[in-house]
C-alpha cells in the first residue's frame, strides 16, 4: 500500500465541492480530484474525464456521481463506473479515509465500490 497524503481537514472540502492534488504531490502520472460528495464521505477519482480532457473537479456533484463539466458524462464517485454516454471508461479510484478529522489519500491504492 502506497503511503497516505494528509490534503488537510474534513472542513476543508466543502459538501458538494473537490480538492484537486497535483501530480506532483500525489506521486501518480496524473492529477487526483477528492470530493465530498452529498452522502458526507469523501471519494478520489482521477482528475481528468476519460472521455475528453477536462478536470472533473470542475464538474457538478450530484449525490455520489459528478458530471463533467464539457459533455456532462458521468461518473460514480464510489467505484469511477461512466455511467453515461459520451464516457465509456471508467475513472480511476483512489483510497480515502478520514482519521481524526483529517482527510487522508492513498494515491494509486484502488478502492472497491464502497456501501
Amino acid at each position: 500500500m502506497s503511503e497516505a497524503i494528509n490534503i488537510g481537514s474534513v472542513d476543508d472540502i466543502d459538501e458538494g465541492e473537490a480538492k484537486v492534488i497535483p501530480a506532483a504531490e500525489a506521486g501518480t502520472e496524473d492529477d487526483i480530484a477528492v470530493f465530498h460528495a452529498e452522502d458526507g464521505n469523501f471519494y478520489a477519482l482521477n482528475d481528468e474525464c476519460t472521455h475528453e480532457t477536462a478536470s472533473l473537479a470542475d464538474g457538478w456533484i450530484e449525490g455520489t456521481e459528478v458530471e463533467c463539466p464539457v459533455h456532462s458524462a458521468k461518473f460514480c464517485l464510489k467505484s469511477g463506473e461512466a455511467m453515461c454516454m459520451p464516457a465509456t471508461i471508467a475513472a480511476r479510484t483512489h483510497k480515502v479515509e478520514v482519521v481524526d478529522g483529517d482527510v487522508l489519500l492513498y494515491p494509486n491504492v484502488p478502492v472497491a465500490e464502497q456501501a
